[in-house]
């Protein structure tokens, strides 16, 4: 494999993975981050279908956050790697796994048309606590307003039961508890244990890379979950 599909998690953009997917193109992958905010956790996942469909070979699928929900409905990857995302099962939605933590939510501000963005003030140490300065505030500025019932969405496939998985723990994540990735985690046959925040794609890349390039050299990834 050499196709790698990047989908972010909610309020974020394509542009928060612009470090990792440059970095893997630079070694010869070929790599395409689709825009969220459809309006539904399926439009979402119908925009990261087409994507994967579009490559020439299967990819391996990275799925932030909310990015779990959305790559679990998906077909024909090669290998999913969930990154403190949702790895929801049947009639399961990110909201009834546990969603977001407290200090999540007190960060997400309602908007006049029912949408809700994030606090700038909160979301900087919430999301990017662990990374420096300048690029904490770059990934913040980023951010954009997120359509309401996302996070409420049921997949209606199950991918991880029948394509090879990994699952990352950031260990130090404020926004999606350790504790509740370590849970969801046991449903895939590959963990790793990050001592990082929500967002290691920001604040250091290389780590994020270098498992992508792993995976996409490894003869035989792990086994799917039954």
């Amino acid at each position: 494999m050499a196709a790698v599909v990047l989908v972010h998690g909610l309020y974020h953009r394509p542009e928060h993975f612009a470090e990792v997917a440059e970095r893997l193109r630079a070694r010869g992958a070929e790599v395409a981050v689709p825009e969220l905010h459809r309006g539904s956790l399926p439009a979402d996942t119908a925009e990261v279908q087409a994507a994967v469909d579009a490559l020439r070979e299967p990819a391996v699928v990275l799925g932030h956050s909310y990015g779990g929900s959305v790559i679990t409905g998906v077909r024909g990857a090669g290998h999913l790697v969930y990154l403190a995302a949702f790895v929801p099962d049947t009639g399961e939605s990110a909201a009834v796994l546990g969603g977001a933590t407290a200090r999540l939510k007190e960060a997400i501000r309602p908007e006049p048309d029912g949408w809700t963005s994030l606090r700038p003030d909160l979301a900087a140490a919430t999301l990017y606590g662990d990374c420096p300065g300048p690029l904490a505030a770059r990934a913040v500025g980023l951010l954009r307003a997120q359509a309401p019932g996302c996070g409420r969405g049921v997949p209606e496939r199950h991918s991880w039961k029948d394509t090879p998985a990994t699952y990352v723990v950031c260990a130090r994540d404020r926004a999606v508890d350790p504790d509740l990735q370590r849970r969801m985690a046991s449903r895939c046959p590959d963990v790793r244990d990050w001592q990082t925040g929500h967002s290691p794609f920001v604040g250091q890349p290389g780590l994020v890379v270098g498992l992508l390039r792993e995976l996409l050299g490894s003869a035989s990834p792990p086994g799917g979950c039954g």
